[in-house]
């Protein structure tokens, strides 16, 4: 009778570890399935190639830059030529070399923006959505109060309080973006709470560190992954707005959106000065954002490639 006892006590205990054993098999075999598919996505395939490149492009920046791109030369509002592939600005400076180096600033701005972002939304959203009650309500108010502002107006704010440059630029965009991804992570959060293997955790006596470690983050970090890739073009184009206005970077640091707002009062006498920055920026965004859909799609358990 005894050893009956133990066998009936010890099999929700084997039964909860094969069901998290299944759970981390199923997990292995869907990121299999969803690189793939990923691979089988030709805009994000695309999108990723051209990403590469840019990341190439600033870590060689001063290889690459045939000129300094805050020298001054005699050399003003110069077209497009064999010397100067993309021209030179007003006070001689070569447009090439500067859209080389604003690379870096572009991507720094994208990544660590978004970095921001998801470290503290998923934080947010994780606590809020795994112990409810009380804290939910707390972080979620807070949330909502951040949601009241546009995302661009909110921060333009945090840009003002902060300060002139690239450094706040980044903290600014990376604040502004923080609702979205505490939604996000608090809402799957939920979701995942009701899954069996998480049920299975707790049986066999999981502390809420671990679980939230081991169980419920790695399974809601897919839609972060998602939703990091596609907000890297939105920080992008937000820090370039900052810039552009004056809140992001400062004279004669090469920016792409500084670069804008200097050449816009040349626009119709020297088109180059606003054009090739212009274009940077467009090649970038849609390079993210088709790297961002295929990773949108891929995840999509609905669609077949």
């Amino acid at each position: 009778m005894a050893q009956r006892t133990v066998g009936e006590r010890a099999a929700p205990v084997r039964a909860a570890e094969s069901g998290l054993a299944q759970g981390g098999m199923a997990r292995r075999v869907r990121r299999a399935v969803v690189l793939r598919r990923l691979l089988r996505h030709r805009g994000a395939v695309a999108g990723g190639v051209v990403l590469a490149l840019l990341v190439l492009i600033a870590l060689l920046a001063p290889l690459l830059a045939p000129y300094d791109p805050i020298a001054v030369s005699r050399t003003t509002l110069k077209p497009p030529s064999a010397q100067h592939l993309m021209g030179t600005d007003n006070i001689g400076r070569d447009i090439l070399s500067r859209v080389i180096y604003g690379t870096r600033i572009s991507l720094w701005m994208g990544f660590i923006a978004v970095g921001i972002a998801a470290v503290f939304g998923t934080a947010i959203g994780v606590v809020a959505g795994t112990y409810g009650k009380a804290i939910d309500s707390v972080l979620m108010r807070f949330i909502d109060a951040l949601m009241a502002f546009p995302g661009i107006l909110l921060a333009l704010t945090i840009a003002a309080v902060l300060g002139p440059g690239i450094v706040n630029a980044m903290v600014a965009v990376g604040i502004a973006s923080i609702p979205t991804f505490a939604r996000l992570v608090r809402s799957s959060v939920l979701q995942v709470k009701q899954m069996p293997y998480i049920e299975a955790a707790r049986a066999i006596g999981c502390a809420d560190g671990q679980l939230i470690r081991r169980h419920i983050l790695p399974n809601v970090l897919t839609p972060v992954l998602v939703l990091g890739t596609l907000g890297i073009a939105g920080a992008i184009l937000v820090g370039a707005s900052l810039s552009f206005l004056g809140l992001g970077a400062q004279p004669p640091t090469a920016e792409w959106g500084a670069m804008l707002s200097q050449g816009r009062q040349f626009m119709r006498t020297a088109w180059w000065i606003m054009a090739f920055p212009g274009l940077a920026i467009t090649i970038t965004v849609m390079a993210a954002n088709l790297v961002g859909d295929g990773l949108r799609d891929a995840l999509d358990p609905r669609l077949k490639y």
